[in-house]
């Protein structure tokens, strides 16, 4: 598990996640940074005004500030990152407090799933805030759930476009395709550990108002709490928060 340094810069730490936050969203106020940080609106000003300095954002004429030249991350496509933020964040919340677990939300890009939100749990042992992770799709519980939902040659496409561009061997082939089908029979998948020791993971998609899988809800606990017997009530309680979820982003507005 990752552990937070001993002597963390907390300037730089914002910093960073604010680069997360102007890549994943797209776009940020500063009155949004100071609320997202927890900070003083002139500081977050300032935090602001050094990425312009150094390209990684630009403000654009709304007084907004976007992902600057510096920033090359590739856009995610689908329903803006903060109203499915906005409209998640609540159930993430309120499951964070059933299970006692962080909760993430993440969305896939290509082969990768990146976190755009994290609910830490209270306990004293758990799995920290991943926002701004990027981890293989192929491993990761959310990735594999939102993988799940892909005709087989539209996984072939994302993995086994050519001899020569192939990302999996024949076995890691193989074997998504055998993890996907029992993904569909469930309706959620699991991580044990495949993406960083002494973490594992449920995973469950959010669809849109057409069913189309919109990101991803992930429970994560280390592995010491990680019991299966627990697994079926860990489903249950996310399967009835990513209803109630699905609710408020099917009334997200449509691009």
């Amino acid at each position: 598990m990752k552990n937070k340094p001993s002597y963390a810069l907390t300037s730089v730490d914002n910093a960073l996640l604010l680069l997360q936050m102007l890549r994943d969203q797209g776009g940020l106020r500063v009155s949004e940074a100071a609320e997202e940080l927890g900070i003083a609106r002139s500081t977050a000003h300032r935090l602001l005004s050094m990425l312009v300095y150094r390209d990684f954002a630009i403000q654009d004429d709304r007084r907004t500030y976007v992902p600057g030249p510096a920033l090359a991350a590739n856009q995610v496509a689908g329903h803006p990152n903060q109203w499915l933020r906005k409209a998640l964040y609540p159930h993430m919340d309120a499951l964070c407090e059933r299970v006692q677990e962080t909760v993430n939300l993440m969305v896939r890009v290509g082969t990768q799933t990146r976190f755009l939100a994290s609910v830490e749990s209270t306990q004293i042992l758990h799995v920290g805030d991943r926002r701004g992770t990027i981890l293989p799709a192929h491993l990761s519980s959310g990735g594999k759930a939102l993988l799940a939902e892909l005709e087989r040659d539209q996984l072939a496409q994302l993995y086994r476009p050519g001899e020569a561009d192939r990302q999996l061997s024949d076995r890691e082939w193989k074997t998504l395709l055998r993890e996907l089908k029992a993904v569909r029979e469930t309706g959620y998948a699991v991580n044990r550990e495949k993406t960083e020791d002494g973490v594992s993971a449920i995973g469950m998609c959010v669809h849109d108002a057409t069913r189309l899988a919109v990101g991803a809800l992930s429970v994560a606990a280390p592995s010491a709490r990680f019991d299966p017997k627990q697994i079926p009530v860990l489903v249950r309680e996310m399967r009835a928060a990513v209803a109630r979820a699905e609710v408020d982003v099917q009334a997200l507005p449509e691009l």
